[in-house]
């Protein structure tokens, strides 16, 4: 399908899934399109993400509205991909702590009141429903199984995308640098990047996840930020029937393509120091501790040995809704900063295209624009 539009030529900056997305979506719509990365794709936040595809627990209803259609399109995408090992639909099973913060059965009854797929469970009931879990680390309360979610390998939807992408023409720009965006006559016309080079364009979108407020910031704009400094381990190879995402009390946990383990946690985000340089240090007892937290949860309680690990900007909007569209009074300026980037990477990358392409803002955006924060500036 080809645009009727004014926008013949469009920038993205940003090699995460936002970035890749849209710049996909634009080059299907038929608008010239340049994709610039700051080092190489999947570097950043979608390289150290959960990717756990979800719209579990509360949020507001228009949240909850498009993460169920970016859901979807992730459905069309395995429809196409049947025999691809990067995208699965196991489920999720997420139980809480045996304290008064436990939520679990209100948690359920709000889910069920959406119509979100969900199944309470006890400790004892969970083996039968999905495999893999130690049901003693399963607190008293019970589990909610909610069949409709999975988990996507975010390098690896990106680096299918970007064949699509230079297949069709789109012309990709990697280890850039800083880009900053350039205007004329109040405008968005381009992006320079750290050679000096100069890209012109009649639109640009900036998905550089946590520096984007940052880069807005310049133009007398301003998004809330709350990205903390987070962090993913991932085991060796396992042999484990864990295929089901888990969202527990002191760990998350998701299988690989390759079989091994991805991990995170709130708490291990709190133990990593920020060093006066911006380099990170990671402390050999927070790993182990996530490897144990994670052995717990797991039948058999099998030990778990380090592969790697990453640690970098998790990116958070101030009031933890995404942030997508056009920057008002800089036409041509849109941006895309979000926390839950798997989840609405295709479908926010799709709607940010349309938006680009044809000049037209899309209603299921209209509740996230960076505008919502002009009054906290």
């Amino acid at each position: 399908m080809t645009a009727v539009s004014s926008t013949s030529r469009a920038i993205v900056v940003g090699g995460g899934i936002f970035g890749v997305s849209a710049a996909t979506h634009l080059v299907r719509l038929g608008i010239a399109t340049t994709l610039v990365t700051e080092s190489r794709p999947a570097s950043g936040a979608s390289g150290r993400s959960l990717a756990w595809l979800n719209s579990s627990r509360r949020r507001s209803a228009a949240y909850h509205q498009l993460r169920m259609i970016g859901i979807d399109r992730y459905r069309t995408l395995a429809a196409r991909h049947p025999e691809a090992a990067w995208l699965r639909f196991d489920g999720g099973l997420t139980w809480d702590a045996d304290d008064a913060t436990n939520e679990i059965r209100s948690v359920f009854a709000h889910e069920r009141a959406l119509g979100y797929d969900a199944l309470l469970l006890s400790p004892e009931e969970v083996a039968d429903v999905t495999p893999g879990i130690d049901r003693r680390a399963i607190t008293p309360q019970g589990a909610i199984f909610n069949p409709g979610e999975g988990w996507v390998d975010l390098p690896s939807v990106i680096e299918v995308m970007l064949a699509e992408f230079i297949e069709k023409g789109g012309a990709l720009v990697t280890d850039a640098g800083k880009a900053s965006v350039q205007l004329t006559a109040g405008r968005a016309s381009g992006v320079s990047i750290a050679d000096g080079r100069l890209f012109e364009a009649d639109a640009v979108l900036v998905a550089t996840g946590a520096d984007v407020p940052a880069l807005v910031a310049r133009e007398g704009r301003f998004i809330a930020d709350s990205t903390p400094i987070a962090l993913l381990v991932r085991t060796k190879p396992i042999a484990t029937r864990l295929r089901a995402v888990l969202n527990t009390p002191r760990v998350a946990v998701r299988p690989t393509p390759s079989g091994a383990l991805v991990l995170d946690s709130a708490w291990s985000e709190e133990e990593i120091v920020i060093r006066d340089d911006g380099s990170f240090e990671i402390r050999q007892s927070t790993i182990h501790g996530l490897l144990e937290e994670a052995s717990r949860v797991l039948e058999g309680n099998p030990t778990l040995e380090l592969d790697g690990y990453g640690a970098g900007p998790k990116p958070i909007p101030g009031d933890g809704d995404p942030v997508f569209g056009a920057i008002e009074g800089i036409p041509g300026y849109h941006v895309a900063f979000s926390h839950s980037g798997a989840t609405l990477g295709l479908i926010a990358g799709e709607l940010l295209a349309g938006e680009i392409a044809w000049g037209s803002p899309h209603p299921l955006l209209a509740p996230f624009r960076a505008q919502r924060f002009a009054k906290a500036a």
